[in-house]
């Protein structure tokens, strides 16, 4: 069993990862990081496939690169938790035989075989031997030689580029739902997470005084928030709140003096899958107490996976987030 002490350490170690990843592309250009998260989808020369027989079909995936796949996929392997939902939502979760240690949504995937996480465990993806394999541009650009290996072994591999809006969320699910011959699940998915998106923003426009919102996705001693470019961020402005770490950008390492002079009305914290009563820890911080939303207890841990994971559960997340930080109209 993996304790609470050892989940922390590997969350911070992800963070941390996804930091640098984040600070690397910010020296990129403009064009490029489009590429990367703006991906393209083309078939048969056209960019709409119109059925799910429309093989072979090309895409331009997360490296900004031309892949064409032959033929419909059977079997597919996932190495990242986002991409395993993704490929569930649009119905083809029975063509999933491999999945990433970290994988799990929906609750079948629990009975799929383990094949590492961002350390592929390569061995056991190639004797699993998957037609297609959905891959990160982190594994891209660290284990260029390993994706190559995939390929001489005629797996198909799809690079999925860091998504950090909604915007590249819904590039994402078009991009899976192509290459895994779902391309009108994709189209009905992403509709609906428009139109409930449009929902939240409609109602959200009651609000008459935005609510001051800090968000903490890990507890102390090492606090990390989010600010912009990042989707809590885009949540936040999509309800009317207003991000207590607005002027940061990405993932940001604040001290506790720092974040009570932000005096924030409102408290979310997202690492309760691994830290026991969160909101009590924070409701018990000395030095806290004249923090309006401790005064008001309005301190609130939300489902991790809803508010980071980019895939379509997102949109529970904005609504969990517009329910607790404005209940008076969201709750109706």
């Amino acid at each position: 069993m993996i304790t609470p002490g050892i989940k922390k350490s590997l969350f911070l170690s992800i963070m941390f990862s996804m930091m640098i990843v984040f600070m690397i592309g910010c020296g990129v250009s403009e064009e490029k990081a489009t590429d990367k998260n703006d991906t393209t989808v083309e078939s048969n020369s056209t960019n709409e496939a119109k059925d799910n027989s429309d093989f072979p079909v090309t895409v331009i995936d997360g490296t900004g690169e031309e892949v064409t796949i032959d033929s419909e996929p059977q079997t597919i392997v996932s190495v990242i938790p986002s991409n395993t939902e993704i490929t569930f939502a649009l119905g083809q979760g029975d063509k999933v035989i491999g999945v990433d240690e970290y994988s799990n949504y929906p609750p079948e995937v629990q009975e799929i075989e383990k094949i590492g996480n961002q350390e592929m465990n390569v061995e056991k993806i190639l004797a699993l031997q998957p037609d297609l394999a959905l891959v990160t541009d982190f594994q891209h650009e660290n284990n260029a030689e390993i994706l190559q290996q995939f390929k001489d072994a005629g797996i198909d591999v799809i690079v999925i580029g860091s998504a950090e809006s909604f915007e590249n969320v819904y590039n994402t699910i078009s991009l899976i739902g192509q290459v895994t011959g779902a391309p009108e699940e994709a189209e009905t998915i992403v509709q609906e997470m428009k139109d409930r998106l449009a929902e939240i923003q409609e109602k959200a426009k009651a609000v008459t005084e935005k609510k001051r919102v800090w968000v903490e996705v890990s507890p102390a001693p090492d606090i990390f928030t989010t600010g912009q470019d990042t989707f809590m961020n885009e949540m936040l402005e999509v309800i009317n709140a207003t991000n207590t770490a607005g002027e940061k950008t990405g993932w940001v390492k604040l001290t506790e003096e720092e974040i009570v002079t932000l005096n924030p009305e409102v408290i979310i914290t997202t690492y309760g899958y691994y830290v026991e009563n969160p909101e009590e820890g924070v409701l018990s911080r000395a030095g806290w107490d004249e923090v309006p939303a401790i005064k008001a207890e309005q301190v609130f841990d939300v489902n991790n996976d809803t508010v980071t994971r980019p895939g379509p559960r997102l949109i529970d997340g904005v609504e969990t987030l517009a329910k607790l930080i404005y209940p008076e109209i969201f709750s109706e």
